[in-house]
């Protein structure tokens, strides 16, 4: 599942180049969402790839989407505390949630390990692999509070 996926990045390109992969982008905005779909039947993806034309704090809830995903990425979506509340419900234990960082990496100090165990999510190590990119881990099902409603995750941030 790619998070905002807005011009397709990454999830588009990962669907191209992964053809086992089953890819989901979710994306908030109606024209957004509306360029994802032509994109994907432009580039013959239909089979594999669906476009959720919703926000990510509803598909969140929704339970044909919800603890079934391997890996969530996520680029430029939003705040650390925004995007770890709003990917931790589409993973399923042991899932992977990839962020792309700034080019001024945030380190642990924007994943605070107490803000994500809220969501049961961990950091893959204490030291990054690539500091370009935040590798986080579902140790434990997201709890069935979160995500909030639509707006409060970036309004009142859990950390």
């Amino acid at each position: 599942m790619d998070l905002g996926a807005g011009g397709g990045l990454p999830g588009l390109v990962l669907a191209s180049v992964r053809t086992e992969l089953r890819v989901s982008l979710v994306e908030g905005s109606t024209r957004r969402a509306a360029f994802l779909e032509e994109a994907v039947d432009r580039c013959g993806l239909g089979a594999r790839v669906d476009v959720v034309g919703t926000r990510a704090e509803v598909a969140g809830r929704d339970p044909e989407l919800r603890g079934r995903c391997t890996v969530v990425t996520a680029r430029s979506f939003g705040t650390p505390s925004e995007t770890a509340e709003c990917a931790a419900p589409f993973l399923r234990v042991g899932g992977i949630l990839v962020v792309s960082e700034p080019p001024e990496p945030r380190g642990n100090a924007g994943w605070p390990v107490t803000g994500l165990a809220l969501l049961g999510l961990e950091s893959t190590s204490s030291t990054p692999v690539d500091p370009r990119f935040a590798l986080l881990k579902q140790a434990s099902p997201c709890p069935d509070r979160y995500p909030r409603r639509v707006g409060v995750p970036r309004k009142r941030p859990l950390f």
